[in-house]
């Protein structure tokens, strides 16, 4: 079978990503929810900056292509030291 290439067009302004010290992430059984703010270091306030909605299937591919590369990520570079676990969260608008 021949493998199909997608080409996507990429805004600048996305190309420059978005810095996140901060995820919460929920689910319905339609969807799951990532939400990925950033938390100011000297106040006890943030900033979400970006929220991504996935479907069950695609959550699956995505947690075994962040698993395959954490693996790659840590036989170049050495084990990673899990940070605190941040304190709760609230949404406001």
């Amino acid at each position: 079978m021949e493998e199909k290439k997608i080409d996507i067009k990429v805004d600048e302004q996305i190309a420059l990503g978005q810095y996140s010290n901060l995820a919460a992430i929920r689910h319905t059984r339609e969807e799951f929810i990532f939400d990925f703010a950033f938390v100011f270091p000297d106040g006890p306030m943030g900033k979400l900056v970006s929220r991504i909605i996935l479907s069950p299937a695609h959550v699956k591919r995505f947690m075994g292509a962040l698993e395959e590369n954490l693996k790659k990520y840590e036989k170049n570079f050495g084990p990673i030291t899990p940070a605190d676990v941040p304190p709760s969260v609230g949404f406001v608008h």
